[in-house]
């Protein structure tokens, strides 16, 4: 990597006149780029330049471990900020390693080159876990960002000099010796950012205090505020510390307790109950990354928001990134947390984490993790599981359409309400080990509600033989069903749809009572109603489903099943074209019989055309559905009941 060109300044270094340098080769260039482009939010220029100032602490302290001189009087290493809003200046100071005259022309006049770069070199090849922070040396040039000049005065451990960079970011660096009233009192470096016209909001100590909590709160550095008041007695107040200093997912969890655990979930997640699980581990091997994850008691209150993707933390070396990487799947969004890792780059944007290949490795190690974790609590603490399912099973059931490559996992987690549930939830393993003989599918009904799916008419031959029907009344049911193939070699059939073939099941019907009307006549009524109602129904046909209700609707087997059709309709004010429903009569129901006696002997007249329709009307609303044309139901129903009481 090329170094940066001298030019003639404006005296010598024996004079003590600044020395003026050239940026690398377009590197005027790409910090336009960069300060335009890289970062979405000039805020985090702040979490930048903390970070490389913990980085100079880490390296101090590595160092120090040969050589202990290096701490001098002062071994307590922390980070400094002080704002002067009148003179629209920020100051950060760090008593980390420093940095001497060449490396200051180095690190500061080169673009993806640091000392954190040139340090992790020299660390080759020798032992020790050394957490470092900014390996790339872009995130220095955020300060241009918010400044139209940065002064940093610097003073390498274990030497006397101390030196001054100035730059404007336009294109040229100056470095000469620091001036004794500008030189730091020890070791480490101080940056003061001249802030420009637009950007005096960061010289604010209330605006630092929240950028410093809510980037850089887990920096294991503390970082303090040095604030501008005075105490009664009229002496400067004391420094107050912003961060907590603690990367609570780095300790050993044999260090944590529950208690530790439950507040920083509080404060990651913005909740305020019981984690239901917690999840904490080392991830070491190809990438390297801890993970600290929590799933919640409760539902939280934006958990279908469409704009709220989850509350996932993603840090870097415990710097916060971004909560929006999306490193989970939507379907796990009610998961929170932190994810740190190793050895993504500080300032990876947005666009760059939707296509990195580390974050993609990541998010398929936690997740596959995750559905582990709640395999695991669902068959050790089913009524546990049981209240998690409660609240986030219909997002859970999301991943059965959006992940493919992992829904036969999600089938055998996935629980549902069924006839043979009461108020309880049964997984699809409990459902095929108690499925009747010669049942060859794994029946459900879709419906707004449970008890609405309970109550359909189209079920009532299922339970009097005692076959077991899933009630899926999550819209996302509609979604998944008609896309998984099944499960254990048992695919899902709809008991609205098509037939239903409930006489090849073994099983004692206990409801069906009373003989069915004659084969001849029922034939008869069917005819006599299919021709009343025309085109209103693709299909007129007796039913084996019925037991107590004397018709339904089914779609046909080709056809869309009529719940997500329904659905559909309704998301989409254009219309959908809604195929004309089949219906079934049930030949047991003594009404039915009346009509098919009717039929047989008078055949088709006005009262039987008023009862075809009704009896169409009564499908509708039994289905949740209003009648297409109130008025002509109301005045059939009129002629119906004045027949009735004058006969």
């Amino acid at each position: 990597m090329a170094k940066s060109e001298k030019t003639e300044g404006p005296g010598t270094t024996e004079g003590g006149s600044p020395e003026s340098f050239e940026f690398q080769a377009e590197v005027s260039k790409l910090l336009r780029l960069m300060v335009h482009s890289v970062y979405s939010e000039t805020e985090v220029f702040l979490r930048e330049l903390i970070s490389n100032a913990a980085d100079a602490c880490d390296k101090l302290r590595y160092e120090a471990i040969t050589n202990a001189d290096l701490f001098g009087d002062d071994p307590e290493l922390k980070i400094t900020i002080a704002a002067d809003s009148a003179a629209g200046t920020i100051v950060i100071t760090d008593n980390g390693i420093g940095m001497s005259r060449e490396e200051l022309i180095e690190n500061l006049g080169t673009i993806a080159r640091s000392g954190t770069e040139a340090f992790l070199q020299r660390l080759e090849g020798k032992d020790g876990d050394v957490q470092l922070i900014g390996q790339f040396g872009v995130g220095f040039y955020s300060a241009f960002m918010v400044a139209d000049k940065v002064e940093v005065f610097s003073r390498r451990a274990g030497e006397d000099a101390a030196w001054c960079w100035t730059s404007d970011g336009s294109g040229s660096f100056s470095v000469a010796p620091a001036e004794p009233e500008q030189n730091p009192p020890g070791r480490g470096s101080t940056i003061i950012l001249h802030l420009k016209d637009d950007a005096t909001e960061y010289a604010h100590e209330s605006r630092l205090r929240d950028i410093v909590k809510t980037y850089s709160d887990h920096v294991s550095f503390p970082i303090e505020l040095a604030s501008s008041g005075t105490t009664e007695e009229g002496e400067a107040q004391a420094p107050s510390q912003l961060n907590t200093a603690s990367a609570l997912w780095t300790r050993p969890k044999q260090d944590i307790d529950e208690a530790q655990y439950k507040e920083f979930y509080n404060h990651v997640g913005g909740m305020f109950d019981e984690p239901a699980l917690t999840l904490h581990y080392r991830a070491e091997g190809r990438h390297e990354y801890t993970v600290l994850l929590f799933v919640p008691t409760q539902r939280p209150f934006d958990l279908f928001d469409a704009d709220r993707r989850g509350r996932l933390k993603l840090y870097v070396k415990r710097v916060f990134i971004t909560d929006d990487a999306e490193v989970l799947p939507g379907y796990l969004r009610f998961v929170r947390g932190v994810i740190d890792s190793e050895d993504m780059p500080l300032n990876i944007s947005r666009e760059m984490l939707q296509n990195n290949p580390i974050v993609a490795s990541i998010r398929k190690a936690v997740t596959n993790r995750i559905l582990s974790e709640l395999e695991g609590l669902a068959d050790k603490e089913a009524d546990k599981f049981e209240e998690l399912w409660k609240a986030f099973g219909p997002v859970i059931k999301e991943g059965l359409y959006e992940d493919f490559e992992r829904r036969d996992q999600l089938l055998s987690l996935v629980r549902f309400r069924t006839t043979n549930s009461a108020d309880g939830i049964r997984s699809l393993k409990e459902y095929v080990a108690d499925m009747k003989e010669n049942q060859t599918a794994i029946f459900y009904v879709t419906a707004e509600t449970a008890e609405k799916a309970l109550s359909s008419p189209q079920i009532e031959g299922f339970r009097a033989k005692g076959v077991e029907v899933l009630l899926l009344n999550d819209p996302v049911d509609n979604f998944w069903i008609t896309s998984a193939l099944g499960f254990e070699g048992k695919p899902f059939k709809s008991a609205t749809q098509g037939a239903a073939d409930l006489e090849n099941i073994a099983g004692e019907d206990v409801e069906k009572t009373g003989d069915e009307a004659d084969a001849v006549d029922i034939a008869t009524l069917i005819a006599a109603i299919k021709q009343t109602l025309g085109e209103a129904v693709s299909d007129v046909r007796k039913s084996d489903r019925l037991r107590e209700s004397a018709v339904c609707l089914v779609a046909d087997a080709a056809a869309m099943d009529r719940n997500l059709e329904k659905l559909l309709a309704q998301h989409r004010p254009e219309g959908i074209d809604r195929q004309a429903p089949i219906l079934e009569v049930n030949p047991s129901h003594d009404m039915i019989k009346s009509l098919a006696q009717r039929a047989k002997s008078g055949g088709v007249d006005e009262t039987l055309e008023d009862a075809a329709w009704l009896l169409l009307d009564q499908a509708h609303i039994l289905d949740g559905e209003v009648v297409s044309d109130p008025a002509a139901f109301a005045n059939r129903l009129s002629r119906v009941l004045s027949r009735g009481l004058e006969a």
